[in-house]
């Protein structure tokens, strides 16, 4: 007979993953205090502290480092069986959550996300647009496209594809300020732009790139923001093509000089690859950009 209830371990999980415990039960959606006793369950059954809490939230003692693989695996083969005896393996369904970059999550990615549907439909596909870092050995998402390609771990990684991004601005702007005839003008101009220090990835650090002089007049950690501040014509800004071709308020700016070129990466965990709803999403998402590759390039 084992020492402990397993079902607990999903709950240690969750714990060891969030840091905190009012945000574990909202994941696994029950209340906390069900969550706590859960943990300390747990902790009697194994007769060992797994968790130092303090105001701060939860954090894995040498105990609780010890475990998580083990809970991991333990998930793994859960996941693996649901699947397997299940039956899902063969009409895929479930839930599948993209953590994506909110451009293209929002521009390209949602739009698509019905054809998907159509070919799955007890698929429920969850989609994080943000620019963020998510974490897949905290499960933030099962699947992430990232503009950063991660370090080393238990990830598989793949390039999705290249894309390109332009300078732009709206007429109104353009019409109202001081020519542009090469990059030289640019220190005379705003820009719309992230805010530095909330800045995740340093791959979208554009401005330093096209116009390190340039002053911003609106910042946004939000990239849709900034698409709608630019139409309404704050300032110059640095957009992906694929998402300045969608919008017809825009004029792109010195078209010769000023061009970037940033990467797309696919990222699965290893315990998730072989899951059919995983492997599912990836594979639409892999094709949709192949068939739509055109519209990420300049041109």
């Amino acid at each position: 007979m084992p020492v402990f209830d397993w079902n607990d371990l999903p709950s240690f999980l969750a714990v060891a993953r969030s840091g905190r415990l009012t945000a574990a039960a909202q994941r696994l959606q029950i209340d906390h205090t069900t969550l706590s006793r859960r943990i300390t369950a747990l902790e009697h059954a194994l007769k060992a502290k797994l968790f130092d809490r303090s105001p701060s939230g939860y954090r894995l003692t040498e105990q609780g480092r010890r475990l998580l693989p083990t809970a991991e695996e333990m998930e793994r083969l859960a996941l693996a069986a649901q699947e397997s005896v299940g039956g899902t393996a063969a009409s895929v369904e479930g839930q599948v959550r993209i953590g994506a970059p909110e451009g293209f999550g929002s521009y390209f990615l949602a739009p698509r996300i019905a054809a998907l549907k159509a070919v799955h439909p007890d698929l429920v596909v969850q989609l994080v647009a943000a620019t963020a870092v998510f974490s897949l050995s905290r499960r933030d998402a099962d699947i992430v496209v990232s503009v950063s390609r991660p370090p080393a771990g238990r990830l598989i990684v793949g390039k999705l594809t290249d894309y390109d991004l332009a300078l732009y601005a709206a007429p109104a702007y353009l019409d109202a300020h001081p020519p542009i005839r090469s990059t030289a003008d640019l220190s005379e101009h705003s820009f719309v732009s992230y805010i530095g220090e909330l800045l995740h990835f340093p791959e979208l650090d554009f401005l330093q790139h096209v116009a390190p002089d340039g002053a911003t007049s609106v910042e946004s950690s939000n990239l849709l923001a900034q698409l709608r501040a630019t139409l309404a014509g704050a300032g110059l800004c640095v957009l992906p093509a694929f998402l300045a071709k969608e919008e017809q308020g825009l004029v792109r700016v010195l078209p010769e000089e000023v061009s970037l070129t940033r990467s797309l990466w696919l990222i699965v965990h290893q315990d998730l690859a072989d899951l059919a709803r995983v492997k599912a999403v990836v594979k639409f998402v892999k094709d949709e950009v192949a068939a739509a590759k055109g519209v990420f390039r300049l041109g």
